[in-house]
């Protein structure tokens, strides 16, 4: 199964950047991450990096990935948003702002709800996998969306 990693906001592309970095030094997933690019905009030199594509199979690939994801958002500052699209199209959306304030307890919670979201998001339990998303969003902030229409996963 893969998952599609986009960030939001001005700086996108280095969000991306710094996300590949930290994903690549787990070993984990190492050889499992690929950048794509667009072309580069008129006037400018060189590719946007646009996604990563995260490819997680059986063993511990999905909860190195739900760890790895969520630590590299409680480092980030500011408005950080990026959004896992798993097969299908269907996605969630983690911030910064969000998880950053978690407690440890809580934290392991997410890591332990994200893994298992994912790990149901293949063909065949894609489904259930968001629904359970949702539930997981509509607990953690009372099923807000943040004025955006979509749910967020603290």
């Amino acid at each position: 199964m893969d998952v599609r990693v986009l960030a939001d906001g001005q700086d996108a592309a280095d969000q991306l950047r710094s996300l590949q970095e930290w994903l690549v030094g787990v070993e984990e997933l190492r050889g499992r991450v690929t950048a794509e690019e667009a072309p580069p905009p008129p006037g400018k030199l060189g590719p946007v990096l646009e996604t990563l594509v995260v490819a997680l199979g059986p063993g511990g690939a999905v909860t190195a990935f739900s760890v790895a994801v969520l630590a590299w958002l409680r480092t980030r500052r500011g408005d950080v948003r990026i959004k896992l699209t798993l097969l299908g199209g269907r996605s969630l959306e983690l911030t910064a702002r969000r998880v950053s304030g978690l407690d440890a307890e809580a934290l392991r919670r997410q890591v332990a709800d994200m893994t298992d979201a994912l790990a149901k998001g293949g063909a065949e339990g894609e489904v259930e996998a968001i629904a359970e998303i949702a539930e997981i969003a509509e607990g953690g902030n009372g099923g807000e969306t943040g004025g955006t229409g979509r749910r967020e996963l603290r």
